[in-house]
């Protein structure tokens, strides 16, 4: 299995808040950066969740400020972005245009999933959400993304991409019997696709997580640990997979990763052990053999270390979090 398909699958990626923004100029949205204190009692309930909100023009044209980019960014019918949360952007008609709606505010003005905003002028189609990553996590997702990916639609990209995007915003628009399932699905696959064009387009621009997923000898490594989680490995073989010498292998491992080969292996083991946990219809030992451990107690106590409790404390925890006394 690819790092990729096992890190989307085992922290459930899903789609939410799907809108369509109807703005005429004059209009501006923006994004702030989420505090402790601009949390809401809504917010909290739904941790831990990480979020990675996207837009997509399906028509007309705007101009997209974004925290850390000295200028703002034109952009046209067909450009996508994706956006980490705690990244704050302004969207508007002009860079001169005030804001005066947050994407906060468009969920409550939402009708139907249509938002109609702006003075009645030229317009602008904007289709946007955000993706949940609903597993309790290590590791945030957004720590192994850019905090910010931009797709323009004259970039070099896939079919799959554009038709994605084209059948995405026909969904949004049509908004026919069976849409919002279409269009959830449809805004998943969007987020794999604008993903891999990503990393396609500028793959020396990638860093740490996604840069060692797509090199040759780290990437094989990776897919080795994601694809035998519960194979005991060891720096040496992990080494072999690669086609390196054990120092070389985990000197470059650790200057991409930031961890040593074998924390990464105990941290995605405990990832893999929180899902099953999750599920409830295993045996702590079945789930302690299937991430690699041979009993109960040496899993419990690798569990305790990375992940701050042991299984049972854990799964108590989450079932008070989802609103059980």
């Amino acid at each position: 299995m690819d790092p990729i398909t096992d890190i989307f699958r085992t922290m459930h990626v899903t789609a939410v808040g799907l809108h369509r923004l109807e703005a005429t100029a004059p209009w501006g949205i923006k994004q702030e950066q989420q505090t402790e204190e601009n949390v809401t009692p809504a917010d909290k309930k739904m941790t831990p969740t990480d979020l990675v909100h996207f837009a997509m023009l399906s028509r007309g044209n705007c101009w997209l400020s974004v925290e850390g980019i000295p200028d703002p960014i034109p952009l046209t019918g067909g450009d996508c972005f994706l956006l980490a949360k705690g990244t704050s952007i302004v969207l508007r008609d002009s860079p001169r245009t005030r804001p005066s709606l947050s994407f906060r505010e468009m969920g409550v003005k939402a009708d139907n999933h249509v938002i109609h905003h702006g003075g009645g002028g030229a317009l602008t189609t904007i289709v946007c959400g955000a993706f949940s990553f609903d597993r309790a996590s290590l590791k945030p997702v957004t720590k192994l993304l850019p905090s910010f990916i931009l797709m323009k639609a004259d970039q070099a990209r896939t079919l799959a991409l554009h038709m994605t995007m084209q059948a995405l915003a026909s969904e949004m628009a049509d908004q026919a019997p069976g849409s919002e399932v279409v269009a959830t699905r449809l805004a998943e696959i969007l987020f794999i696709h604008v993903l891999r064009a990503h990393i396609a387009s500028r793959p020396e621009r990638n860093k740490g997580w996604l840069r060692a997923v797509f090199d040759p000898q780290m990437g094989t490594a990776l897919s080795a640990i994601h694809g035998r989680v519960n194979t005991p490995w060891t720096v040496e073989s992990l080494a072999e997979a690669a086609g390196m010498s054990r120092s070389a292998f985990a000197a470059r491992f650790k200057e991409l990763l930031g961890q040593t080969p074998l924390e990464y292996v105990t941290e995605w083991r405990m990832q893999k052990a929180m899902q099953l946990l999750e599920q409830r219809d295993k045996k702590l030992i079945d789930v302690a053999r299937s991430v690699g451990y041979e009993s109960d107690a040496a899993f419990s106590k690798a569990f305790k270390r990375v992940v701050g409790a042991n299984p049972g404390e854990y799964l108590r925890r989450g079932f008070e979090d989802n609103g059980h006394a």
